[in-house]
């Protein structure tokens, strides 16, 4: 970031020595900024852009780095020696290694593979795969010819993954024999078989022994005639080729959480993509060559894709796949320390259980390479901070990142040159006009509203597929205030230029008009020992709404009166009356999604007897049966 800082001082021709006068320059100068971070970080390419930005001001509607040709590829393979590139550990003790020499190779293998079976740029890649390398050359082997990769995990039932691949309609599907989970051995192909029955546009399988290591692709997909297995699947003599196209041709198809109904597909450009994660590896997380990242996430969440660009910084990944907490809390904590990970990726929910778990890494384990911590995918409570310095690492750069997979980035993140506030993300991202909204569309600072960003930016998506004239995309984010990206999150600009988020939006509570965030009653609920999770809805109650809380407890706890009162005491003395929830309802388990998050909206709909249209899309389905027909919400 310093390094940066002095470049863009000589670019900008005026002195820049503080974050927030780069920041502002970024903003102010969004064609000179991310002219910068191209040129920092050497952006390998046919041909530079005749113009960087046009349109400038237009949300939807800016046109970026045009006249440019790259390919996102081989800005991740620019490393071809025998360093190591990916490390691979799974819950089952296998550990897997590739240097970027191995890494290049296999992707030329694979991409001759796609080839032969006829897949050009702009078609599509599908794979229904574990957090394996196989899943990084796939998805590098179809870039590289200009194929637009999509991925889900292997936890995906079959409606979810024909409500995903059906709407893309891949050529190719990628898939894994099976999955560990928890100690248990699941089956993929059951999955794929029905999958591919309602899938005709699929011409080739190629099958990942994962589960299995002896395997066979007839034995796995019996009759359907046209699987390989991964390891045959290309010449191994095929020399690697990049092809050179458009700053916005399609690179990924990610997914809305399809929650509400089937999910949208957000297709997103190369070009976007590679600056963005350059940026936000680069300079906010200070990722350098002899680094060890590693992200706990699936290939169904884009902290996945988020993980494998930092191949371009000629750093490793590690990738884990499994249970986070199989055999123990410490499973995770081991590997980082086995493999010296310096920047540890992970949930906030995750770093909750871990301190519910009673397990304190400190203790137990020598995490003296970690330098960073990092935490998306739900608000990281003040709490939770206490925990990382006091019980994890004391001397560690704690980033709480916020974006989503909307923009597959962040505008809120870390900074290795600014300190850390208890509660606070560090700051809002280089290049991102990130502001808080009051009701009439008016900038607000120390006040809660809603994350806008004002300017456009590189990661926008290219838009969302079968949307030709851009409406379902324009009414995504740009109906609430013109010209301005809405992202749906309820947050706060604090006086130190951080950011502090209260949940989503569309989750906020409002009894009395009061708009309350969900996260408010969560870090103070959570405090309690008793209690392992929450979650809190609005219910409609006698023409307004009122606060009912769900607790999932520990072993052996009951929620009784005096247990109530301790958790409304709580609430009452850290935040306002209005906050306290007129109901406390014990459940056995709380919806969350594929990726780990709760649905409040799931279950705001299942106690009011509406339908959850989109089951598929959660992790365990079943748990919304805890919140029908319950007699205590009838009460008064």
């Amino acid at each position: 970031m310093r390094a940066f800082t002095e470049f863009a001082s000589e670019r900008a021709h005026q002195p820049i020595s503080h974050y927030t006068e780069l920041y502002q320059w970024s903003i102010d100068q969004p064609d000179g900024f991310w002219q910068s971070v191209w040129d920092f970080f050497d952006v390998r390419c046919s041909r530079h852009a005749e113009k960087v930005l046009r349109n400038g001001t237009q949300m939807p509607g800016a046109k970026w780095f045009e006249g440019a040709r790259l390919n996102f590829a081989e800005n991740l393979l620019r490393s071809q020696d025998d360093r190591t590139a990916i490390i691979f550990c799974g819950e089952n003790d296998v550990r897997r290694e590739l240097s970027f020499a191995q890494l290049r190779s296999e992707v030329a293998r694979v991409a001759d593979g796609l080839k032969a079976e006829g897949v050009a740029p702009g078609d599509r890649v599908a794979g229904f795969l574990p957090n394996c390398p196989e899943a990084v050359i796939a998805m590098l082997a179809s870039a590289s010819i200009g194929a637009t990769w999509s991925s889900c995990s292997p936890d995906f039932g079959v409606s979810g993954v024909l409500d995903r691949f059906g709407q893309i309609e891949p050529k190719v599907l990628f898939c894994a024999d099976g999955y560990f989970y928890a100690g248990k051995k699941f089956d993929s192909l059951g999955v794929v078989r029905e999958v591919l029955a309602g899938l005709g546009s699929v011409r080739r399988v190629v099958v990942v022994p994962f589960a299995n290591a002896d395997a066979d692709a007839d034995a796995c997909l019996g009759q359907t005639g046209n699987a390989k297995m991964f390891s045959a699947f290309g010449d191994p003599a095929a020399e690697i080729s990049f092809a050179q196209l458009p700053f916005d041709h399609p690179l990924f198809i990610m997914y809305s959480s399809g929650t509400t109904g089937v999910p949208k597909c957000i297709v997103h450009g190369a070009g976007g993509t590679l600056l963005q994660h350059l940026k936000e590896h680069g300079l906010h997380t200070d990722v350098r060559r002899d680094d060890r990242l590693f992200y706990f996430t699936t290939c169904g969440w884009m902290m996945w894709n988020w993980l494998v660009s930092a191949l371009a910084q000629e750093a490793a990944i590690v990738l884990f796949d499994g249970s986070p907490f199989h055999p123990s809390a410490a499973a995770l904590w081991e590997m980082a320390e086995r493999e010296r990970v310096s920047i540890f990726g992970t949930s906030a929910k995750y770093i909750s259980a871990v301190e519910k778990a009673g397990y304190r890494p400190a203790e137990h384990n020598s995490l003296s390479a970690i330098r960073a911590i990092l935490s998306t995918g739900s608000p990281l409570l003040p709490e939770n901070y206490d925990f990382v310095y006091r019980d994890i690492k004391s001397d560690v750069q704690l980033a709480s990142i916020s974006g989503g997979t909307d923009i597959i980035s962040c505008f809120a993140l870390g900074n290795p040159v600014l300190p850390v506030y208890r509660g606070e993300l560090q700051c809002r991202g280089l290049g991102m006009a990130v502001e808080i909204f009051d009701d009439a569309g008016k900038p607000v600072v120390e006040q809660k509203g809603e994350l806008v960003c004002t300017r456009p930016f590189p990661s926008m998506p290219v838009g969302f597929w079968d949307d030709d004239d851009g409406k379902r995309y324009h009414e995504a984010y740009f109906d609430r205030f013109a010209n301005t990206w809405c992202h749906g999150d309820y947050a706060e600009l604090t006086e130190h230029g951080g950011l502090i988020i209260y949940g989503r939006s569309d989750a906020v509570l409002n009894p009395g008009g009061v708009r309350i965030g969900t996260a408010e009653i969560y870090r103070q609920v959570e405090k309690l020992e008793e209690i392992l999770e929450s979650i809190a809805v609005g219910q409609h109650w006698q023409d307004d709404v009122r606060v009912v809380l769900f607790v999932r407890l520990r072993d052996g706890v009951t929620l009784d009166d005096a247990l109530r009162e301790r958790i409304r005491k709580t609430i009452r003395a850290n935040t306002t009356p209005r906050h306290v929830p007129a109901k406390i309802i014990a459940v056995a388990d709380i919806p969350r999604t594929l990726s780990g998050k709760i649905v409040e909206i799931a279950v705001r709909k299942t106690i009011h007897g509406e339908t959850v249209q989109n089951t598929d899309a959660l992790a365990n389905p079943e748990a919304l049966d805890c919140f029908r027909n319950l007699a205590a919400l009838a009460e008064g």
